[in-house]
C-alpha cells in the first residue's frame, strides 16, 4: 500500500525574511532591550514623595519619639501576649515568638532612652 503525500507548498526564491529590513529589526531589538534593562534605573531616578497623610511633627525631640515608640511597643507586646492566650499549638508558638520580637524592640528603645538621659 502506498500513501500519497502532498508536495510541499511552492515558495518564492530566497529566504522568507528578505522582506524584513535586518537593520531596522536590530535597532528595534536594541531599543526594547535598552528599555527593559534601564527600567530600574528610571524607577530609581524618579523622585520619591512620601505620603503626608500621617506625619510626625518635625520639631519633636528624639527622647519624646523614643518614649512614644517604647509605649507603642509595650502595648503591642501586651496585645500579642493576650492574643497568644486565645491560640493553641503552632499558632500560639508563632504569636509568642512575635511577642518576644516586639519585647526585644522595646528593650532596645529603652536602652536608647537610657543612653540619651543616663540615670545616676
Amino acid at each position: 500500500m502506498f500513501k500519497v503525500t502532498p508536495n510541499p507548498p511552492e515558495t518564492e526564491d530566497g529566504s522568507p525574511d528578505t522582506s524584513i529590513d535586518r537593520q531596522k529589526l536590530h535597532e528595534a531589538a536594541d531599543r526594547a532591550l535598552d528599555d527593559y534593562i534601564n527600567l530600574s534605573a528610571r524607577i530609581n531616578a524618579t523622585a520619591r514623595k512620601p505620603s503626608t497623610m500621617f506625619v510626625i511633627a518635625p520639631g519633636i525631640d528624639t527622647e519624646s519619639l523614643l518614649a512614644h515608640a517604647c509605649e507603642s511597643l509595650a502595648s503591642a507586646s501586651v496585645l500579642a501576649s493576650d492574643f497568644a492566650g486565645c491560640l493553641e499549638g503552632p499558632q500560639r508558638n508563632t504569636m509568642l515568638a512575635i511577642q518576644q520580637i516586639i519585647m526585644l524592640g522595646e528593650l532596645a528603645v529603652n536602652r536608647a532612652l537610657d543612653n540619651l538621659d543616663p540615670q545616676g
